[in-house]
């Protein structure tokens, strides 16, 4: 319809979101490399050797509260991990793929073989019913589906938490590869995974442990906001009380990498530990002279 063209016109517009792929790490079983299963804006795979440079030589647990795409935690592959999010459906997602990931390759399959412009908008609108018909591994295979074939990976709620991107403009979009998704499961199924608050995904944490905290970023300006992936917000006071939780998790003994936007602001909330900048190629700007390498920081308490 016309109103679906003009709304993939405006994210065209908006949004900018590249794809890549992560180091090859292999698992023991598979022998493939476990990356990220979902395109995910904001994704560390361009960081992942700064990132590591900060690991500890020997770590307990790994634990990742904001986990999104999980780009870290693959190329980590620790043995022992607590990973949560807020997604709900992100979460679910990773768990049918830890638990069951021959059923959700089936499922996959029967989405690859029924996408066309159609089809997707009807999958959009059977997702954002209230309540949901989908079973667990259904919505699992629909996340991932929508995820790669919606308007550049990206994945966006509303206020309401309804799922609103456009379809994307692939001739022939890759929606999952076996081998690699059994390589994630293998990794995932080592991993508790939680959805809830921050606060309360790193409760467990002592000494020894390793938290990866990669929340959603300090924007650079007053036009860098981002629509959120979830229905809820994180702002000032958000990055406030995770500043404070980092020096509680620093004074417990655990190591913390903490990745942000390279602002004043979130330079005075670390300002006791060290504070790293790099650049990272970014491209969700509205506007093309807000596109490619943005300063950013990585923060580390020892």
């Amino acid at each position: 319809t016309s109103a679906l063209r003009t709304e993939h016109r405006v994210m065209r517009r908006q949004l900018n979101v590249r794809r890549v792929d992560a180091p090859r790490r292999l698992t023991r079983r598979t022998k493939t490399a476990p990356t990220p299963i979902v395109k995910w804006a904001g994704g560390k795979t361009k960081l992942l050797s700064h990132l590591t440079g900060h690991f500890p030589e020997n770590y307990k647990r790994y634990f990742e509260p904001f986990l999104g795409g999980a780009a870290l935690f693959f190329h980590a592959a620790p043995e022992k991990a607590v990973l949560n999010d807020m997604n709900v459906d992100l979460v679910n997602m990773y768990q049918m793929v830890a638990g069951d990931v021959s059923a959700v390759i089936r499922r996959l399959r029967w989405y690859r073989n029924r996408h066309n412009d159609e089809f997707y908008y009807k999958t959009r609108e059977r997702w954002n019913e209230r309540p949901n018909p989908m079973s667990e591994i259904d919505r699992a295979a629909a996340f991932i589906y929508l995820n790669k074939t919606c308007y550049n990976g990206l994945w966006r709620v509303n206020s309401k938490g309804l799922f609103n991107v456009p379809l994307g403009s692939y001739k022939n979009p890759q929606l999952f590869d076996e081998a690699t998704l059994r390589a994630a499961s293998e990794v995932i199924g080592r991993a508790e995974l939680r959805t809830g608050s921050f606060v309360n995904a790193v409760k467990g944490a002592k000494k020894g442990d390793l938290v990866y905290f990669d929340p959603p970023y300090h924007p650079l300006n007053d036009t860098a906001k981002f629509t959120s992936y979830t229905a809820n917000s994180f702002g000032a006071k958000e990055q406030r009380q995770l500043a404070e939780l980092v020096q509680k998790l620093a004074k417990r003994g655990c190591h913390v990498i903490l990745s942000n936007s390279d602002t004043p602001f979130i330079r005075k909330l670390y300002a006791d530990f060290t504070i790293n900048k790099v650049l990272c190629p970014r491209a969700i700007n509205s506007r093309a002279k807000g596109r490619g390498p943005i300063p950013e920081v990585i923060v580390t308490t020892t």
